[in-house]
C-alpha cells in the first residue's frame, strides 16, 4: 500500500490494539464488509499459526515438558527445535499423524475481558486501516 511497515504479532480481541499487534475488530451489526473480511483472514492466518505450533510440539515433545530445564536454557531449546523442525519439513521428512496424539492441546488461561481503551495505541489503528485496505485489494480468499 505504499508504505513500509514493521512486524506485527497476531493477538486476539482481548490484546490491547498496539502497532505491533494486529487484533480484530470488534464484533458487532455495524462492521463493514472490509471489515469482517479482516477479521476472517486474521482467524485463518491465526489458525495457520497455531496448527504449525502443535506440529512443532508433536515433533519435539520435550517442548511438552520445558518445566524441567532451566530458564537460561529455554530459549535456546526452542530454537533448536524450530530449526530442526523446519530442516525436517524442507526435506520432506514425513510427520507422523500418531505424533498428535500425546499433545493434548493445553489452554493457557486468558483474559476474558478485553484490554481497557485506554491501553490501546491510536497510531495503531492506522496500521489496522493499512492491513485492512490491503486485504481488501488482494480480493476474496
Amino acid at each position: 500500500m505504499g508504505k513500509a511497515q514493521k512486524y506485527v504479532l497476531l493477538g486476539d480481541a482481548t490484546y490491547p490494539l498496539q502497532d505491533w499487534i494486529l487484533k480484530p475488530y470488534q464484533e458487532d451489526e455495524n462492521l463493514t464488509h472490509r471489515q469482517l473480511q479482516f477479521n476472517y483472514r486474521l482467524k485463518r492466518a491465526h489458525s495457520v499459526i497455531e496448527n504449525a505450533f502443535l506440529r512443532l510440539k508433536a515433533r519435539w515433545q520435550i517442548l511438552l515438558k520445558c518445566d524441567d530445564c532451566s530458564l537460561e536454557l529455554l530459549p535456546t531449546l526452542v530454537l533448536a527445535c524450530c530449526i530442526l523442525h523446519n530442516v525436517c519439513e524442507a526435506h520432506d521428512n514425513p510427520f507422523n499423524e500418531e505424533w498428535l496424539e500425546s499433545t493434548e492441546p493445553t489452554e493457557l488461561p486468558k483474559p476474558s475481558q478485553p484490554a481497557p481503551a485506554a491501553m490501546e495505541d491510536n497510531r495503531a489503528e492506522q496500521v489496522r486501516e493499512l492491513m485492512c485496505q490491503y486485504f481488501e485489494s488482494c480480493g476474496e480468499g
